[in-house]
């Protein structure tokens, strides 16, 4: 595990989902040489679905992708507001992508029995290779919020009062975000540059919790640059 941050300046939010999707393609081909597959973890949100439409126009080896998900609201299964139902349209839809590689939250089970079973689905592909993540502008990461106190040694957890709606969630822990071998975190927009502006100063900010194996990069485009 390492402390490690690289800031990655970038012009342009397409410029992010540019390197992004860079990044991604390097690392799975790096992974399925070494280990047959590429375990990766997806981020809801407008950066990383321009991430995934841009992966949609890849021909890969779809078979040895496994893809989970960081977060998801507690909606119903098809719900449009549901990052699962995002990440399928942008992509999985349109390149035949292996339903049994694809591991959603199954958040329309109420947060508590959500949050178990994902953690035993998702238990025996740790480490990930990647994690993709995003951050809000308080902060927040995935589905961890503020403020907010959860059992550090859980792989995943019930979140019932997130501040923004809908307040029934599953996220990842940052243990589980953790074992990763590296994590891209997605910065865009002015939006978040107080945020920014928050974890530079060394505020205890979830984003800035986050650790990886062999690093977090942080690609960053110049609206969100302090």
């Amino acid at each position: 595990m390492t402390d490690e941050i690289q800031w990655l300046p970038l012009e342009t939010a397409e410029d992010v989902a540019q390197n992004a999707v860079q990044k991604i393609l390097f690392m799975a081909q790096q992974a399925i040489s070494h280990q047959g597959q590429f375990k990766m973890v997806l981020a809801g949100g407008t950066t990383p679905k321009r991430i995934y439409e841009l992966l949609a126009q890849q021909d890969q080896q779809w078979e040895k992708w496994h893809l989970f998900i960081g977060d998801e609201r507690c909606l119903e299964k098809n719900d449009p507001e549901r990052n699962s139902v995002m990440i399928q349209q942008s992509w999985l839809e349109q390149v035949n992508f292996p339903g049994a590689n694809f591991h959603p939250i199954a958040a329309e089970h109420g947060p508590e029995q959500a949050a178990v079973e994902y953690a035993d689905s998702i238990r025996p592909f740790l480490p990930f290779d990647l994690t993709l993540l995003g951050i809000g502008e308080d902060g927040h990461t995935a589905s961890l919020f503020p403020g907010q106190l959860h059992n550090e040694n859980e792989l995943t957890h019930a979140v019932f009062n997130a501040p923004k709606a809908p307040s029934e969630r599953v996220s990842l822990s940052k243990k589980a975000l953790a074992d990763s071998d590296k994590v891209i975190i997605l910065v865009t927009g002015a939006g978040k540059k107080s945020a920014v502006q928050q974890w530079q100063r060394g505020e205890a900010l979830p984003v800035a919790q986050i650790r990886a194996i062999n690093g977090v990069d942080v690609l960053i485009d110049r609206d969100a640059m302090p």
